[in-house]
């Protein structure tokens, strides 16, 4: 097994001297707030971090690593100051479930409009209570098993045409690729639309959009080149266009997700405005092909790191006779889906799940007050606990009997969150990824330096800093 690479990933000027002077500020141990007299409740403790930036850079520059460190200080839940704002930190399966399950009604999803409400306003994601029911209720008729497997030749075709085209024997940038065919798959199969020149220039938009979160600046400045400023034009740029195409898909038959959030209606009359299905196809093109490319990218990365996982793949993969294999053909690949999970469990596609609290309440035993933003990390959550057995390395043995160690705790392995937000695009995206994955192995062997080690960026979601060149060579 192969150790983790400890992420020193994102360098910024300066950073000697911020490093030095984290030793000196913002590290003694403070209470965010002191609980009500009597509630038998203790003080979420944390730190504040460097004078203005707090932990941000270290979050940035670290990853989840940062969030490890201080859970071995503070333990399942704790506090920090970033990206401007105290953020309480829930990092262990008892306090993850608590906020996900949100069985008191108090973890909102307005959490996240801190961090990405003006680019991905009114998204699924932002929604609660029973107008999330209502709107997931209907996106939920997009991925119903007859229509997952109908989407699946589709997937397939795009796949056949893309892959085989790839360069071999010269190193390749993983990345790109895998994003240029996965938003391929989300214009052709959610909107109906062949892929041209006009939805592949969204490329960038969504990139700044989704960047733009964890921006450091939080605040339009006139004629900069903020993260921020870039994602409010992204944003703009996205909702031109989806706003553009909402005629001709409302007077259409078409049978494609977009035409269906054009076209349905309650039994009460109730139909989506242009800004509702604006806003969710925004948000699920940017789900759709941003949380899958991350996937398949580590995919990739580890089956070059351990050919001997590769071989074991392949040698199932080959044995299926088909290059479209069916849902069910893509379940028997146990392997397959033994390393699926375990790069989601080393890198988890959404980094950070996020909620704000709508009443003073107690979480794991702290006190944590209304209004709070608290933040899940799935990857360090990934990484804690006694079950998990050697946690920095690839170890896909550990999804199977007898281990199972991402069952020891219904939320200690939340790759899709949990709840009633659960990724409503899970089997989608786990069906589209292997069906990739499987053409990859079927048709290249994936080599690698054996010294390189992959290092990811985590300005928002995890982006290789090298875009990963792999070579690829083609199957005699």
């Amino acid at each position: 097994m192969t150790a983790l690479k400890k992420p020193t990933l994102l360098h910024f000027p300066g950073d000697r001297l911020l490093t030095a002077a984290g030793h000196r500020f913002g590290t003694k141990p403070e209470p965010l707030a002191e609980p009500p007299a009597g509630s038998g409740l203790r003080p979420v403790m944390g730190e504040r971090g460097l004078p203005v930036v707090g932990k941000s850079l270290q979050m940035i520059r670290e990853g989840f690593v940062s969030s490890r460190e201080m859970h071995a200080k503070y333990g399942t839940v704790f506090w920090a100051r970033a990206f401007g704002t105290d953020v309480v930190w829930a990092m262990g399966a008892d306090p993850v479930q608590e906020v996900l399950q949100n069985k008191d009604k108090v973890y909102s999803q307005s959490g996240w409009e801190y961090f990405i409400g003006p680019f991905f306003t009114r998204g699924l994601m932002l929604l609660d209570g029973q107008e999330h029911l209502l709107h997931r209720r209907i996106m939920q008729e997009a991925f119903t098993r007859p229509r997952l497997e109908a989407y699946q030749d589709r997937i397939d075709a795009i796949i056949d045409r893309a892959v085989p085209a790839w360069p071999t024997d010269e190193p390749m940038l993983m990345y790109p690729a895998v994003k240029a065919l996965s938003l391929d798959v989300a214009t052709e199969i959610f909107m109906g639309t062949e892929p041209d020149d006009e939805t592949h220039a969204l490329t960038q938009a969504f990139i700044d959009a989704v960047r733009a979160g964890t921006g450091l600046v939080r605040t339009p400045l006139p004629l900069l080149p903020t993260r921020w400023n870039k994602g409010l034009a992204g944003r703009k740029v996205l909702d031109a266009y989806f706003r553009s195409q909402i005629p001709a898909k409302r007077a259409s038959q078409d049978d494609d997700l977009f035409a269906a959030l054009c076209h349905v209606e309650t039994e009460d009359g109730m139909r989506f405005t242009d800004d509702d299905i604006v806003s969710h196809m925004i948000f699920l093109m940017m789900a759709a092909h941003d949380t899958s490319t991350i996937t398949a990218t580590a995919m990739s990365y580890y089956f070059a790191k351990h050919p001997e996982w590769q071989d074991k793949a392949r040698a199932e993969s080959l044995a299926l006779g088909t290059s479209t294999p069916t849902i069910d053909e893509l379940d028997s690949l146990t392997t397959l889906d033994m390393v699926f999970k375990e790069a989601m469990r080393l890198v988890a596609p959404v980094p950070a799940l996020v909620r704000r609290t709508t009443a003073d309440t107690s979480l794991d035993g702290r006190y944590v007050a209304k209004g709070t933003l608290v933040i899940v990390v799935p990857g360090a959550l990934h990484t804690i606990g006694d079950h998990w057995v050697a946690v920095d390395d690839f170890d896909p043995t550990r999804h199977v009997e007898p281990r199972n160690e991402h069952k020891a705790h219904r939320y200690g392995y939340v790759p899709f969150g949990g709840g009633a937000h659960k990724c409503i695009g899970m089997a989608f995206g786990t069906n589209e990824v292997k069906a990739l994955m499987h053409k990859m192995l079927t048709t290249f062997e994936l080599e690698i330096d054996p010294d390189y080690v992959i290092e990811w960026d985590n300005t928002s979601l995890v982006v290789p800093t090298d875009n990963f060149p792999v070579t690829l060579r083609r199957l005699a």
